[in-house]
Order: structure tokens, then sequence, then C-alpha cells
């Protein structure tokens, strides 16, 4: 996997470590950085599913119709 080295305020990943539980800046950064993509995969998810069920209703018959 490539690497990317990047320059972090020193107080914010101290801060993210201590959230974190973890001892490892370079940890604490990928869980970080992780946890915002799994964020954004839930977000998907949930989104689709509520797309998908307004299709199934827009989709279904009428029952009043008289």
């Amino acid at each position: 996997m490539a690497k990317t080295a990047i320059s972090l305020d020193a107080e914010l990943v101290v801060e993210v470590m201590v959230l974190a539980g973890v001892g490892n800046p370079q940890d604490a950064v990928e869980l970080v950085v992780r946890d915002y993509i799994a964020r954004g995969h839930r977000t998907e998810a949930r989104v689709a599913a509520r797309d998908e069920t307004r299709r199934e209703d827009e989709t279904r018959p009428s029952d009043t119709q008289g």
C-alpha cells in the first residue's frame, strides 16, 4: 500500500489520540480516516434504502380506487 506523508497540527493529533485511546499518531489518524469512510458508506446505504422504499411506494397501486 502506498504511503502519504502530511503535516498536521500537533494539538489535533494529540486530541485524536486521546479520544481514540491510541498511543501512536499514525494509528490515530488512520482510525479517523477509516471512521470517516465507514460513515460515508453507512450514509450511502441508508440513502439507497430510503430511495428504494420510496420507489416501491410510488409503484404500489393505491388501495382507494373506487
